[in-house]
């Protein structure tokens, strides 16, 4: 995954720079980015506060984490059904 130059509070305060100015192209040549991200970044931290980001992060983190947990319990589980449908 490519990693972005700026950090989610800098998308916020750059979209809320935007909300306030609404000149798109200004604000692409002034931060460097294209039009393109910037209504990338509006869909996904549209309305945000950089709490509500840092909020966001952490709960995609624990959601990942105990997707993971899911994932092995669910291995375990076949590997043992299997196990148990052998006759010995």
């Amino acid at each position: 995954m490519k990693k972005t130059r700026f950090t989610e509070a800098q998308i916020v305060e750059i979209l809320k720079e935007h909300d306030a100015t609404g000149k798109t192209a200004e604000i692409c040549r002034k931060h460097g980015i294209h039009p393109n991200t910037l209504r990338n970044w509006n869909a996904k931290y549209g309305g945000l506060e950089v709490s509500d980001v840092v909020r966001m992060k952490q709960l995609e983190e624990e959601n990942s984490r105990l997707k993971r947990i899911v994932a092995n319990q669910a291995m375990d589980i076949d590997a043992l059904k299997h196990l148990t449908t052998k006759k010995w």
